[in-house]
């Protein structure tokens, strides 16, 4: 089973985004990843990928392995945030509750970034060390491979692992 997801996080609608980012890098975000809605324009909700809540989707479907996308839209930030825990009532917790996670305070993990845009590199070889250590800590956190990494809309920037 494939699991597709992207390089960061994004909510369309109201409810709750812990990993939500309320700056100029959630804007950036949203205007590089072109997160707008297709019918309403409205701009998505974004933020750091939120590791909990992959993890949930990870083992609710099964999957085996996944496909990220969009990992040119972090490019050009200096340090990228990974959400690997949350804070509920002074407790470290790992999972994403049913319950009381409009209360969630989200505990990052900082790993470095990369300036090189990606996407114009023609394959994954090219990517800066820094991209290869994000997809790696990724794989370690979530226990699941990654096999396919996009780095733009063009299939072409579409590469398999």
């Amino acid at each position: 089973v494939i699991g597709i997801f992207k390089a960061y996080c994004t909510r369309v609608g109201s409810g709750p985004f812990p990993s939500e980012l309320f700056d100029e890098i959630g804007a950036r975000l949203a205007k590089i990843g072109n997160e707008f809605g297709s019918t309403t324009g409205r701009a998505r909700r974004c933020g750091w990928i939120d590791l909990p809540a992959l993890k949930y989707a990870i083992n609710i479907n099964g999957v085996t392995q996944l496909n990220m996308m969009k990992a040119d839209v972090l490019s050009g930030l200096e340090t990228i945030n990974v959400c690997t825990h949350y804070m509920l009532d002074g407790n470290k917790i790992d999972y994403l509750p049913f319950e009381d996670n409009e209360n969630l305070t989200p505990v990052y993990t900082e790993l470095k970034g990369w300036d090189k845009d990606l996407m114009h590199i023609s394959s994954l070889d090219e990517a800066p060390q820094e991209v290869h250590d994000y997809i790696a800590y990724l794989e370690k956190e979530l226990e699941t491979p990654i096999s396919i990494v996009s780095v733009g809309p063009d299939r072409k920037q579409t590469f398999f692992r």
